[in-house]
């Protein structure tokens, strides 16, 4: 085991130790994280955006050697969990549940999708000229972000092959822009009603379309079991690895699909099918898959590079230009189909905040709705990579 170089510099050449380290630093950052849950500073800067920052650190101070052996265990360690973590996410993406929600908030959820997709394209189309070498790749693995959640960009990162370095500016948007859209949300809530005036809303269906969504997610969760850990595992590892074997037979269609997207797609329709069985109701789906998110985004940091952070301020500004491109779209669409800010507002952070907001939000309008934003989130978890893909699809033609 080397963590030395010939130069005799402080470096990890050893795989599994680099790998064990980076595990090591996220389990901290999250222990962090939950000892001073009520901070302000981790309200506005999760866990998983310091476990991407120190490991990129690390990195650009050189504690990590570029080395095969660390290569390979980047490689196949994140190669391995990717499609796995997305199985077990999906497992809670009902699709019976997404159907109860009706054709009105279906469609608050397709403008709001559209809408931040448009605003990409646009963006892009106007600050072109600005941007590093393949920031298109790097956008689509944002779309994929505010259209789901940030698997769906973790998984794009690696279907369109980002490089690292332009992905720590995209989740810097991620995290910067985001927290001001959310805050600007919830300030919106008191004025809902003068909204649903102006675009003459019929609100009466919020209630007889949530009911019995409502009924059927407030059942509660036992907490999970050695025994269930295990099956999560082997289900998602095993689905994870039948699905790399079949995509790597599949043909390369263009720029976009390839053996990766093959294995993405394997997974994640795999994924939804499990989740109308009985392996859905197998509890700890969510903390097995984030413990496998969190190792994810601990690697693609760790072959980041921070020593240049001079395009920084333009692609924070096309964060900002994006919402608002999807803000227009928003109120002008809600106005023609005379959308309510609930609907708009939920659907909004269901696809750019995922399920780390649009539930919260569904609770500042009423506590009753809190499985709407659920449902919503899960939806957007499942669609993210394919609205990813389908931006990434057309900037690169741009």
């Amino acid at each position: 085991m080397k963590i030395m170089d010939e130069g005799g510099n402080n470096m990890i050449q050893d795989g599994f130790m680099y790998v064990s380290v980076l595990t090591a630093f996220a389990a901290l950052m999250i222990a962090i994280e939950k000892r001073f849950s009520t901070n302000r500073f981790f309200k506005f800067i999760p866990g998983i955006v310091l476990i991407y920052i120190g490991a990129a650190l690390m990195q650009t101070a050189g504690l990590f050697a570029d080395n095969e052996s660390n290569a390979a265990m980047y490689t196949g360690v994140k190669n391995a969990l990717l499609p796995a973590m997305l199985v077990l996410m999906l497992l809670k993406c009902d699709i019976r549940s997404i159907i109860k929600l009706g054709p009105k908030m279906l469609g608050g959820f397709a403008v709001a999708a559209f809408s931040i997709m448009a605003g990409f394209i646009v963006v892009y189309a106007i600050f072109k000229q600005f941007y590093v070498e393949d920031t298109w790749k790097a956008f689509g693995a944002l779309a994929g972000s505010w259209t789901g959640g940030s698997a769906n960009m973790v998984a794009l990162q690696g279907i369109l092959e980002v490089p690292e370095n332009i992905f720590g500016y995209v989740l810097m948007m991620d995290t910067i822009n985001y927290a001001v859209w959310v805050m600007f949300m919830f300030w919106l809530v008191p004025f809902a009603n003068t909204f649903n005036k102006w675009t003459k809303a019929d609100v009466s269906f919020i209630e007889s379309s949530v009911n019995e969504v409502a009924a059927a997610s407030e059942k509660t969760e036992s907490g999970p079991q050695f025994q269930h850990l295990l099956y999560l595992l082997g289900i998602g590892l095993l689905i994870s690895s039948l699905s790399t074997f079949i995509g790597g037979r599949l043909p390369e269609v263009g720029a976009v699909i390839n053996a990766t997207s093959w294995t993405i797609m394997i997974a994640s329709v795999v994924g939804l099918v499990l989740a109308v069985t009985p392996v859905a109701k197998i509890p700890g789906t969510l903390d097995v898959s984030n413990v496998m998110l969190y190792m994810i985004v601990a690697l693609i940091a760790s072959q980041s590079d921070f020593s240049n952070l001079a395009q920084a301020p333009i692609y924070l500004i096309s964060g900002f230009v994006i919402m608002f491109v999807h803000l227009v779209i928003m109120l002008l669409l809600g106005k023609v189909f005379k959308y309510d800010l609930f609907t708009l507002g939920v659907a909004s952070l269901a696809n750019i905040g995922g399920m780390a907001s649009a539930p919260m939000l569904a609770a500042a309008y009423n506590k009753a709705l809190i499985p709407v934003g659920v449902v919503m989130a899960l939806m957007g978890s499942f669609l993210g990579t394919y609205f990813g893909m389908l931006v990434a699809k057309i900037l690169g033609a741009l």
